[in-house]
């Protein structure tokens, strides 16, 4: 299997049509389709339902994007490294998955084609250890909520994007079947969060956010990370407050449903150290704002 199959079978993944896959990638949608039907042999399972307008994952589809995506990042941090190597050039980037899958992989592919022999070091990290990072000098960029850092002296903080909290939830729950959540639902109802101990400003940020509509956030669990707040949400009796920069992470079985009104913004910020700031950082946070 060749790591070239992998991006084709993603790229039909993410656009969910072998047409707009193709355009995005510079390959034919016949050579496109060849090489996924290809792959889908190697494997010995299909990995798509073929429809005439839209292309979607099967189960198995599902479970192979996850791994394809992991081992593809793997293998381009991999080549990053090897580049840095020869220019003897490091970034270092801790980041919230939950707040930077938006913007994040958009201005990290920009960034790596400005800067292809940059060795670029990225780390998901919680808000606790990317303070502990920034603050011991292992860290050049830190980017998470703009709270997080409040307290973390020497580290200057630049607004990157303003980013609205949607609810997540199962598509089998009885509120996804609402287009926009009144926040006034949200009482009594059970939520999954993400650990208190790891991410502190959430909790905080998630009692401000709903505070204003008379809401007490009644947590039931919670989870280490965005993948396994997903897990959680199979149950259809709980949900999620969360940024809405989530919204491609999200697997076929949740649904994600705006607020009306609005809740607070959560503001996504850089954080880098002024006693020893890395030049690549600052053109790394330009490109975030570029694409939020």
């Amino acid at each position: 299997m060749e790591l070239r199959h992998l991006r084709y079978f993603c790229a039909v993944a993410e656009q969910g049509n072998f047409s707009r896959a193709a355009e995005k990638i510079h390959l034919t949608q016949p050579a496109l389709s060849r090489q996924v039907r290809d792959l889908e042999e190697e494997i010995g399972v299909p990995l798509f339902r073929r429809g005439t307008n839209s292309t979607t994952l099967t189960e198995a589809g599902e479970v192979f994007y996850e791994e394809a995506r992991d081992l593809l990042g793997r293998a381009d941090r991999a080549i990053q490294r090897v580049r840095g190597e020869a220019s003897g050039e490091t970034l270092r980037v801790g980041y919230s998955a939950p707040l930077t899958a938006g913007v994040f992989p958009r201005a990290l592919e920009r960034f790596q084609s400005e800067r292809p022999r940059l060795r670029l070091e990225l780390a998901d990290l919680s808000d606790h250890e990317m303070m502990e990072q920034l603050a011991s000098g292992s860290l050049d960029l830190a980017l998470t909520a703009v709270g997080a850092g409040a307290a973390t002296r020497g580290v200057l903080w630049t607004d990157i994007a303003r980013i609205p909290p949607v609810l997540i939830l199962s598509k089998a729950h009885p509120l996804a079947k609402l287009k926009r959540i009144p926040p006034a639902r949200l009482r009594d109802l059970p939520l999954v969060g993400l650990s208190r101990s790891l991410y502190p400003e959430y909790h905080r940020l998630l009692r401000a956010i709903l505070k204003p509509h008379g809401v007490v956030p009644q947590l039931i669990d919670q989870a280490d990370g965005i993948a396994s707040l997903f897990t959680a949400l199979a149950s259809k009796r709980s949900a999620a407050v969360i940024p809405g920069s989530v919204a491609g992470l999200l697997p076929a079985s949740l649904a994600l449903r705006p607020f009306f009104p609005p809740l607070a913004e959560t503001i996504l910020s850089g954080g880098v150290p002024l006693a020893k700031s890395n030049p690549h950082a600052e053109f790394f946070i330009r490109l975030l704002q570029e694409k939020a």
